[in-house]
């Protein structure tokens, strides 16, 4: 993994950081794995705005990702490691024994031509899909499931990882990226290895429109507003906006807005820091 810094030649250039994309290995992707990817411009299936900032944006394809690994003790080989426009991790195709071919998260490490596997039976190597109760403790892991067969939803993005801290029965503790350590059921598949991608962090756009091409509009400063448009708006002068707060009045910046009841308190161990 390596990032550039491009020469000044443009303005827009002048800061730009872009990632080296030395990991991957081909720009085509698989057409059977592509899906049409429809643009909502952040609106519901009423056409009322419920998503401000969001509209237009490159046109993308879905890449169908394998999240549940529920291909088991079937042997798969790394065919290529590829980018993704709808995630900050890098993909690899996976072409298993009896000619399936699928997208999975690649792992920092994962090379072309390495055997990867899911189930109890797989060792525990980078790619590989393991119960959890198999993983030895202190192993770094991802793309971990919440429940059973949900498929991985938790440490999926560029550089997470989650680690394995201890088991105690049906359950095994774990430390997320954000920090918060909870309990998992032990029957939970997760992966071996961080998130490739780890410079995701380090690049820098360089210009606003880098980010319409993302597809994200502009963003007016609530403290520019009116006070009929936003809780932090009007005031004489520079007025600093008052006590940071959502457009619906929710204050931010360490207000906590979990529920105290939520069922699942009982399993976080250690909430995030804030």
């Amino acid at each position: 993994m390596s990032v550039r810094k491009l020469k000044p030649i443009t303005p827009g250039q002048r800061f730009r950081v872009v990632n080296g994309f030395d990991a991957i290995t081909t720009d085509k992707p698989e057409k059977s794995l592509l899906a049409p990817l429809k643009k909502t411009g952040g609106r519901n299936s009423q056409g009322k705005m419920t998503m401000r900032h969001r509209g237009g944006g490159h046109k993308r394809r879905y890449r169908i990702i394998d999240f549940k690994r529920d291909k088991q003790d079937v042997e798969a080989t790394v065919v290529s490691i590829q980018y993704d426009p709808n995630r900050t991790a890098f993909i690899a195709l996976v072409e298993y024994k009896d000619g399936e071919k699928r997208y999975v998260i690649a792992q920092n490490g994962m090379q072309v031509g390495q055997k990867i596997s899911s189930g109890a039976k797989s060792a525990p190597e980078i790619g590989n899909a393991l119960p959890l109760s198999d993983i030895p403790l202190g192993t770094i892991i991802s793309c971990i499931e919440l429940r059973p067969g949900q498929g991985a939803v938790m440490a999926r993005s560029a550089g997470t990882f989650a680690q394995l801290m201890a088991k105690d029965g049906k359950f095994v503790t774990i430390k997320l990226p954000s920090g918060e350590t909870r309990m998992i059921l032990a029957t939970c598949l997760a992966t071996i290895g961080a998130v490739s991608n780890s410079d995701h962090q380090l690049l820098v756009s360089g210009k606003a429109g880098r980010s319409r091409w993302l597809g994200r509009r502009p963003r007016t400063r609530p403290v520019a507003m009116n006070p009929v448009d936003h809780p932090m708006g009007g005031g004489e002068g520079r007025a600093s906006g008052g006590h940071p707060r959502s457009k619906n009045g929710i204050p931010a910046k360490g207000f906590r807005t979990r529920s105290k009841t939520k069922d699942s308190n009982r399993y976080i161990i250690e909430r995030r820091k804030k």
